[in-house]
């Protein structure tokens, strides 16, 4: 569910997000997700030279000379603000570390009303729970490829006190103003499409501590487990280093939507509901729900991939597209938030759902699967 990196680009599909050769950071954003964006965020120094146009006038530039970039870790410097900026995330959870000057008059921008990539964030709220805690929502504008609004809630926990939040009237966006106490600021950054209280329990489940390089550690160790699944030999250091790229790449093209406690955004319907996944006996969600960047084409490359590699995602995969049918009476073809984007005309799903029963990897409630099948034949073939 969380994506959380760097946006040099926050305008439409193909020019939103991280580009290497953009050298301006225009934001921190935590959902990088196809016809989806949000939660845009930037650490500042609130002093009188940037306090009159800082809700307008706060991109930075940066160097790729002081910037580290690893799965699970990314980390530059701001050269306006000279704030060293780190990243690293649980699957629904973003950790933030900033390093500020000495005597910095510290706060964080909450950019909630923006243009973010292949849509617009707007109808963004901000309020101060007690001096360590913030909560909000904003909502995901439609598009052409996700026809209905998405809300996206929020709780933010941090580990320096916060002395006042400002509103801006042009832009209806927030300055967090920070005590100066600390060198460091940590920040943690909860969110979830069904509430600010289930965005809580994603915090408590997965990030209950402040220990940022254990996170760090955590992160690295779960991804080299993933690509530790294969093994390359021979060809150049360079072409290993591009297959292992292509391999992170192509692990990440499938965000969650459902909340560590199964609770998910079901737009399926005439009406906006909030489902519940089913749980096993420890009271755990059998598994996750799934958004997708679409299935067609994907039979040749990322289907097979998973099949052969990643047998617990195709499994996993199989029943949300399922439960998707469950609660609209479609397989979709590439969901998005919750929502059917009614993309392409062939059922590349189809096929995926057959090869993972082939492959003995779906192996439960088979019948229910075929019912369903037969039901949506016989369906078409009345109309």
């Amino acid at each position: 569910m969380m994506n959380l990196s760097p946006d040099t680009g926050i305008s439409g599909d193909w020019g939103g997000g991280y580009k290497y050769k953009t050298d301006t950071v225009k934001g921190y954003s935590h959902i990088h997700e196809w016809q989806m964006s949000g939660l845009s965020v930037m650490p500042v120094i609130h002093s009188d030279d940037y306090k009159k146009n800082i809700f307008k006038d706060f991109y930075s530039k940066f160097s790729h000379e002081k910037e580290n970039i690893s799965p699970g870790y990314h980390s530059l410097q701001l050269d306006k603000y000279q704030i060293t900026t780190e990243l690293t995330s649980t699957k629904r959870v973003g950790f933030h570390r900033y390093s500020f000057p000495e005597n910095a008059q510290k706060a964080i921008l909450f950019n909630l009303n923006t243009v973010l990539g292949p849509c617009d964030n707007t109808n963004g709220t901000l309020e101060k729970d007690n001096d360590y805690e913030l909560s909000g929502t904003l909502e995901m504008t439609p598009n052409f490829r996700r026809p209905k609004p998405l809300k996206v809630y929020f709780k933010i926990k941090i580990n320096a006190p916060i002395t006042s939040i400002e509103q801006d009237q042009s832009t209806g966006n927030y300055l967090v103003n920070l005590s100066q106490s600390s060198k460091k600021v940590l920040m943690k950054v909860g969110i979830s499409y069904t509430s600010v209280e289930n965005a809580n329990i994603n915090i408590q489940q997965e990030l209950p501590h402040w220990d940022f390089d254990k996170v760090v550690a955590e992160s690295r160790t779960e991804w080299n487990n993933m690509f530790g699944r294969i093994k390359v030999e021979g060809g150049s250091e360079m072409d290993q280093r591009r297959f292992y790229t292509d391999l992170w790449h192509a692990l990440q093209g499938r965000k969650i939507i459902s909340d560590a406690n199964g609770a998910y955004p079901d737009n399926t319907g005439k009406d906006f509901r909030i489902g519940q996944l089913p749980l096993d006996a420890n009271g755990k969600p059998k598994f996750n729900h799934y958004n997708s960047d679409a299935f067609w084409g994907a039979q040749w490359t990322i289907n097979t991939l998973w099949g052969l590699v990643y047998p617990e995602m195709m499994d996993e995969f199989v029943h949300s597209l399922m439960q998707y049918y469950k609660d609209g009476g479609l397989i979709p073809r590439g969901p998005s938030g919750g929502n059917y984007t009614f993309v392409m005309t062939g059922a590349s799903s189809t096929p995926f759902i057959v090869s993972a029963i082939q492959k003995e990897i779906v192996k439960d409630d088979l019948e229910s699967i075929y019912a369903r099948s037969e039901e949506r034949r016989v369906g078409k073939e009345c109309l």
